[in-house]
């Protein structure tokens, strides 16, 4: 691989790399602290759409972690981005819970069941029969279907859930239309993140557990990707995989002197 620039700001997923279910990561609350202590730009990812950055650092901060609340990017945040982006001042109907709703509204769109430019999944804890019919018929009278992630399950203290792609997939099935994913691992994700906080892909890192979502969103963003093996993904899978991350750590915690 070729060098590259030293790094001057930092992405990095939050499950699996900062906690594993639901405790820090040994050395992750140090690894937070040094981004803080450096100045140096960052954002802690995440494609649950369920809370907003406020939520989100509440949590962490019960966890030992002091996090700002605008340092944490969410699929919701990114998902509103793009619509404003696209459509201005639009309309859509949103099946989420407060994250995207939040960040919806914040972004200048109006929520309505009336003829929406857009059908906007995202994760919910009850995902409603009506709320899915409601959305169904409204695509097939021309909304156009945007999901905030295309993750298929999620993960409770019972068991796996489904999640939004799979709830995309049922509307998917019952419409024709497919849905565009904002969330990992689109490099748009990315793309949004890297604008919020003014960086550039060359002298950005995007630090993920998973090969299939963290690595391969990093990489198609033009970012060094960093693997750590806290989460989901092993050193033995990532070789099972065609592209490779631009390197493979144990955990945050070695990353914490490069800071």
């Amino acid at each position: 691989m070729k060098e590259r620039k030293l790094i001057e700001s930092w992405l990095t997923d939050m499950d699996g790399v900062l906690v594993h279910e639901g405790v820090p990561v040994p050395g992750a609350p140090e690894f937070v602290n040094r981004m803080k202590a450096s100045g140096k730009p960052f954002l802690i990812l995440t494609n649950n759409s369920i809370y907003t950055p406020r939520d989100l650092q509440a949590r962490l901060n019960r966890m030992g972690f002091d996090v700002p609340e605008q340092s944490i990017w969410t699929a919701a945040l990114a998902t509103a981005q793009f619509l404003s982006d696209q459509r201005p001042g639009g309309t859509a109907y949103v099946i989420g819970e407060a994250g995207l709703t939040t960040a919806m509204h914040a972004s200048g769109y109006v929520l309505t069941e009336f003829e929406p430019d857009y059908v906007v999944l995202g994760e919910t804890r009850t995902y409603s029969f009506e709320a899915i019919t409601k959305a169904i018929r409204l695509i097939n009278g021309g909304a156009r279907f945007i999901c905030t992630n295309p993750d298929a399950t999620g993960p409770s203290n019972e068991g796996l859930l489904p999640a939004a792609g799979s709830v995309a997939a049922m509307i998917s099935k019952a419409t024709g239309v497919k849905p565009y994913f904002v969330g990992k691992p689109n490099p748009m994700m990315m793309r949004s993140a890297l604008n919020a906080i003014g960086a550039h892909s060359e002298t950005t890192a995007m630090i993920g557990d998973r090969m299939d979502t963290d690595v391969l969103c990093g990489l198609e963003a033009g970012l060094e990707t960093i693997l750590v093996l806290t989460g989901i993904s092993s050193r033995m899978e990532s070789e099972t995989y065609p592209y490779r991350p631009s390197r493979i750590v144990n955990s945050v915690a070695d990353l914490i002197d490069e800071i």
